[in-house]
């Protein structure tokens, strides 16, 4: 099955077949590397220094999970936030960011508690959700973030 990877440079969504993955992919529109780029249908491991080219400046919707790793109402949503990430593919990016590591962006956005969603379209905040939430719920929120 081919993986959907979207070029940080111009938005294009690439897909690689898996029996090419082993190459170092690049974006068919622009010739970019998609080394380290962000793959749709997967929840991607986010760094501040990354948040403003992969998420403010995504052509695609983003959910942030704001995540602890020795939170456990966390652990209990990962496996949720994969299973979306995994029926949403290509039409939107997942992200997670480590509060405890990186805490730049928790402060910006005022992270009081962990889990928290925050749901960005044309790199604005559109919507949050804080603590964990079923899976309808989350999913509802997002389908109303691709409207």
């Amino acid at each position: 099955m081919p993986e959907v990877i979207v070029c940080p440079v111009c938005g294009a969504k690439n897909r690689v077949p898996s029996e090419k993955q082993h190459l170092t992919p690049k974006c068919g529109k622009c010739g970019h590397g998609l080394v380290g780029a962000p793959r749709c249908g997967i929840v991607n491991s986010l760094i501040d220094s990354q948040f403003r080219q992969l998420v403010e400046r995504s052509p695609l919707p983003v959910v942030v999970d704001f995540y602890s790793p020795t939170c456990g109402p966390c652990r209990m949503l990962a496996p949720v936030l994969d299973t979306l990430a995994n029926g949403y593919g290509s039409r939107l990016l997942f992200f997670k960011l480590d509060t405890s590591s990186q805490q730049m962006h928790a402060a910006r956005f005022q992270i009081r508690g962990v889990p928290t969603l925050l749901l960005f379209k044309a790199g604005q905040l559109v919507d949050q959700l804080v603590g964990v939430a079923p899976q309808e719920e989350i999913a509802r929120r997002i389908d109303a973030l691709l409207r």
